[in-house]
């Protein structure tokens, strides 16, 4: 939108920091804020700022009581000069017990940064990233805490993000269009997750050596299907309709950095959001939805600006529907 003074334009620049700073403060308060398996994203046409992340500054780290350093919005760059920088250090317990998805602590290792480094991505979205003694530096800038926090890699952490969709529709199979817009609504897949209560997409970490289109299907077919803990006859009928599904052409609505409340100035969080939409309503629509381990609750839920969703998962779904010509 384009602002009609310069006095209009500061106004409203400080209102939107301030209402993303408190809503991430209060994400970060929630309890039961750690999460092992993680989904997060975006869209091509939702482009977040380079150098002022918000939720990756909340002062309290999720599922601790580390508070961050605090860092005002003109020191975030690393190209600021900040000598009285002083982050504080916090990986989470359950990484330090150095379980399989985690890397061990920098100098008991050497990782390949900016590459593929075996089988595990350590390449990012966003290009090459900076070195420092060692250690890998946030792409987006500085976030008041060093270490590996909850995340399990050091420097980017892989995720992906199956949005899956249909069009609502009434009894008679005809599709619902909003009274207002008078366009047709969309329904998506949404997970209540266990860890802070919120309502988000499905998705999680891509494993070592796993391609993107193989996690959103595995990751749909886990947390909005149980299908781990489905009978073989019922894994079959599953895995039918979601290869079906994914097999079709997906439209890519975000790849890249992901400000979330986890990221460190070492270890941060990127994804890949892809759309995958049942067009006839005779595919996925038709199974039965089930949360699985990750997931409180599972259910389609109409597509609409007035959702209140897990991370910036609304701005995908916004893309979504303006791609689709559907309501918002």
């Amino acid at each position: 939108m384009k602002a009609v003074s310069r006095n209009t334009n500061w106004v409203a620049s400080v209102h939107v920091a301030l209402t993303l700073f408190w809503a991430s403060v209060r994400c970060c308060r929630k309890k039961n804020a750690v999460s092992l398996i993680s989904s997060l994203c975006s869209s091509t046409s939702v482009l977040m700022s380079p150098a002022a992340p918000v939720k990756a500054r909340c002062p309290v780290y999720p599922g601790s009581d580390t508070r961050r350093f605090p860092v005002p919005d003109d020191k975030v760059d690393w190209d600021t000069d900040w000598p009285q920088y002083s982050p504080v250090k916090y990986t989470a317990p359950t990484v330090l017990k150095k379980p399989v998805w985690a890397d061990p602590e920098i100098g008991a290792f050497s990782p390949q940064f900016n590459s593929l480094d075996g089988s595990v991505d350590r390449g990012s979205h966003e290009g090459p990233y900076r070195i420092q003694n060692g250690k890998p530096l946030n792409p987006h800038g500085r976030t008041g805490l060093e270490g590996q926090g909850l995340l399990g890699r050091w420097g980017p952490n892989h995720a992906a993000d199956p949005i899956v969709t249909r069009w609502k529709r009434d009894s008679t199979g005809q599709r619902v269009h909003h009274t207002n817009s008078q366009l047709p609504v969309l329904q998506f897949v949404s997970i209540k997750r266990l860890d802070c209560g919120e309502w988000a997409i499905p998705g999680g970490m891509v494993d070592p050596g796993e391609r993107i289109s193989q996690t959103l299907q595995r990751e749909f077919s886990e947390e909005a299907l149980n299908s781990l803990q489905a009978s073989p006859s019922e894994r079959e009928k599953i895995q039918k309709r979601i290869t079906e599904l994914f097999d079709s052409a997906g439209l890519q609505v975000y790849k890249g950095y992901v400000d979330d409340p986890r990221n460190t100035d070492n270890a941060w969080m990127e994804t890949v959001a892809v759309n995958f939409h049942d067009e006839s309503g005779n595919s996925v629509s038709e199974l039965p939805l089930q949360a699985g381990d990750d997931a409180g609750q599972v259910s389609w839920i109409d597509v609409d600006s007035s959702l209140d969703l897990y991370a910036n998962h609304l701005h995908f779904l916004e893309t979504v529907a303006k791609e689709r010509n559907a309501h918002w």
